[in-house]
């Protein structure tokens, strides 16, 4: 699966890589993968070394951990835990600020701009798909969402084909990976064998004036052929897929399909899943004041339709069981989001799985509503 961008490619070597952060750190706030807490984490990066180097992950159903590599790959991981998206769509934004001096009340919008605009660098092309969804959900509508247009603008993607996909992962079935599409800036596909380097495309007008600073070497044809044979093995290496075809339908259309009662026998409603979703934007509203103090501050805060309180209306919650809520959750995202923002609200980041405490999997709830009632599942293939 070759990268299908036409930009201008070049190659980099690992210290051409710490001559890229430097120069995105000179006018940008560098976010990028690092190791915490016992896996792949995105954060403030300014050193090459602080990247996973030689660092790999084992994630399926239920299932994460780092294992160490044989080789010295600086993405040679799969997803990160943490989406790209709290950058852009925190888990907390400041709305507004109302003082209260005890004769007049005042309220003050708060539109709080990042001092420095973010560079994300090493992103996976399922998390530049996802950006590319919440610019449709939040930017292209009659009234864009400030507060994501204030942090998106002057964002940098610096993104990495990923060529060592998880058991979890199903990108190439939604169409988003494991080569980038567009809306990135600079795309590195790195290189192991033989030399350690990095074949770097550029994807827009910023990223070509980058890539033009940068102490590359040009590109050729062996670089060329071995970045799409690491890509291709990356896309067949894949066991997992969502069926796609008539899926919107076949969500919309089922909502007494057994397969829903089933799926929350097992579901904890835990939230999980849309906490280290790329793509829910789900959110409340809450008021906080400290006491004595006469200013308060109202901000909102992701939240989960698999809480029950999120569909609560007068006379109580909307949807009070667990399967209503599963249901709302796959149906919206893989169904009705395609009406309303003309594209799949799933970008097969595979973290929806991983990071599910029962391992219930997503793409085998789309199969189970294809069965008839009472069909055993077909054992999936290693």
């Amino acid at each position: 699966m070759p990268n299908q961008s036409t930009g201008t490619e070049a190659v980099l070597d690992l210290p051409g890589l710490q001559a890229l952060v430097d120069a995105l750190a000179a006018t940008h706030t560098v976010i990028g993968p690092q190791v915490s807490d016992g896996a792949i984490v995105l954060g403030p990066l300014a050193r090459v070394d602080q990247l996973p180097v030689g660092m790999g992950d084992d994630q399926d159903a239920g299932s994460y951990r780092l294992r160490e590599r044989t080789d010295r790959a600086v993405f040679g991981y799969a997803a990160s835990a943490v989406p790209a998206k709290r950058w852009v769509f925190p888990p907390r934004e400041p709305m507004s600020r109302t003082h209260d001096d005890g004769t007049t009340v005042s309220v003050e919008p708060v539109l709080a701009r990042p001092q420095r605009p973010v560079a994300l660098f090493g992103v996976r092309s399922c998390d530049l798909a996802a950006l590319a969804v919440h610019d449709r959900a939040l930017l292209a509508r009659p009234v864009p969402d400030p507060w994501y247009a204030q942090r998106r603008a002057g964002l940098f993607i610096v993104v990495a084909a990923c060529t060592t996909p998880a058991r979890s992962c199903f990108c190439v079935s939604m169409g988003t990976g494991p080569a980038p599409g567009a809306g990135f800036d600079l795309s590195l596909t790195e290189l192991v064998e033989g030399e350690h380097r990095f074949l770097v495309t550029s994807g827009s007008p910023a990223g070509e004036q980058l890539l033009a600073r940068l102490p590359t070497r040009a590109a050729d044809t062996v670089d060329r052929s071995a970045a799409d044979a690491a890509l291709r093995q990356a896309a067949e290496s894949m066991t997992r897929a969502m069926p796609t075809d008539g899926l919107a339908a076949l969500l919309l259309g089922q909502p007494e399909h057994p397969a829903w009662a089933e799926v929350a026998q097992r579901c904890l409603a835990c939230g999980n899943c849309t906490l280290a979703c790329p793509t829910c934007f789900c959110t409340s509203i809450v008021e906080t004041a400290e006491l004595g103090s006469p200013v308060s501050e109202r901000a909102r805060v992701w939240d989960s339709c698999f809480t029950a309180d999120f569909s609560h209306m007068h006379g109580g919650s909307v949807r009070t069981g667990i399967s209503a809520r599963y249901r709302q959750w796959m149906t919206h995202k893989l169904g009705a989001w395609v009406e309303q923002f003309g594209v799949s609200g799933c970008v097969g980041c595979g973290r929806c799985i991983t990071w599910c405490p029962v391992g219930i999997d997503i793409t085998e709830q789309a199969r189970a509503l294809a069965r008839p009632a009472g069909q055993e599942p077909r054992e999936r293939k290693p």
